[in-house]
C-alpha cells in the first residue's frame, strides 16, 4: 500500500493534535503518541472516525528505548515510515534567567531537546535505510529571536533548530529531507500557561501585524505541506507562521 505513514509526536494536544487531523483528513495512515493513554486513545478513535487508519503508541520521547520501540513498532503495524512530526515539548519554567535552576533547564532541554533528538536518531534510522522520508520538528519563533523571561525555552529552541540544519545536510543524500515550523503566538494551553494572564496574552498579540493568535490548524497546514511530496525541494528550513511577527 502506498499511502504515506507519518508518526506525530506530543499528538495529544494543540499543533500536534491539530496536524493529526489535518493529516488524517488528507488520506494519510498516521501514528500519534504521547503520554496519556486515555486521550492517546480518544485520538485514535476520532482519527478513525475520518476514515484514516489511525494507532495510538504511548512514549516517553524523553526515554531512548521507549521512541526506538515507538518507531519499531509504527514499522510493524504499517511497514514503513513516510514523515514524522516532533512536537513533543513544554515551555519548562518561565521566569528570569537568574530564577532558573539546574532542575528547570533539565526538564525543559530534557523534553524539547533530547527527546528530538532521539526521535530523529530513530526516524532516520528507517527512512535512510527506506530512501525517502520528511521529518518536521516544531521550533519557536522564539528559536531565532530572544525573549525576557524565557530564556532557558529559548535556548532550547535554538537548539532545536541548530539539530534540525545540521541533521538535514547529514542527510541529504540519502533522500531524507529535515525542516522546522517555527509558530508564533498559537492558541494552545501552552500559550496560556506561558503568558498567565490576559494582559500579558494581549501585550504579547499586539506584536503581531496581522492583529491575531495563530490557530493551530494554521500550523498544521504548513506541517502538512513539509510532510508531503509538494516540498521534495525543501531542506534544511526553518519555516516560521507567525503573522508577520518576526517581519520587521
Amino acid at each position: 500500500m502506498s499511502t504515506p505513514v507519518v508518526l506525530i509526536t506530543g499528538a495529544l494536544t494543540g499543533i500536534g493534535r491539530a496536524a493529526a487531523v489535518a493529516l488524517a483528513k488528507e488520506g494519510n495512515r498516521v501514528v500519534v503518541s504521547g503520554r496519556n493513554e486515555e486521550a492517546g486513545h480518544a485520538l485514535e478513535t476520532e482519527l478513525r472516525s475520518l476514515g484514516a487508519e489511525a494507532e495510538f503508541i504511548r512514549a516517553d520521547v524523553r526515554d531512548d528505548d521507549d521512541v526506538r520501540k515507538l518507531v519499531d513498532q509504527t514499522i510493524e503495524r504499517f511497514g514503513r515510515l513516510d514523515a514524522a512530526v516532533n512536537n513533543a515539548g513544554t515551555e519548562g519554567k518561565p521566569g528570569a534567567v537568574t530564577e532558573q535552576t539546574a532542575e528547570s533547564y533539565g526538564a525543559t532541554f530534557d523534553t524539547n531537546v533530547l527527546g528530538t533528538l532521539l526521535s530523529m536518531k530513530h526516524e532516520l534510522r528507517v527512512m535512510q535505510a527506506q530512501g525517502r522520508g520528511s521529518i518536521i520538528n516544531i521550533s519557536s519563533t522564539y528559536g531565532h529571536e530572544g525573549a525576557a523571561g524565557a530564556s532557558v525555552y529559548v535556548g532550547s529552541k535554538h537548539a532545536v533548530e541548530g539539530m534540525t540544519k545540521s541533521a538535514a545536510l547529514e542527510v541529504a543524500a540519502t533522500g531524507v529531507r529535515v525542516n522546522a515550523v517555527a509558530p508564533g503566538p498559537t492558541e494552545t494551553g501552552m500559550l496560556n500557561r506561558f503568558t498567565g494572564t490576559p494582559e500579558n496574552k494581549a501585550a504579547l498579540l499586539s506584536g503581531v501585524p496581522l492583529g491575531r493568535i495563530g490557530q493551530p490548524e494554521e500550523m498544521a497546514h504548513a506541517i502538512a505541506l513539509l510532510a508531503s511530496d509538494k516540498a521534495s525541494f525543501i531542506t534544511g528550513q526553518i519555516v516560521t507562521v507567525d503573522g508577520g511577527k518576526t517581519a520587521g
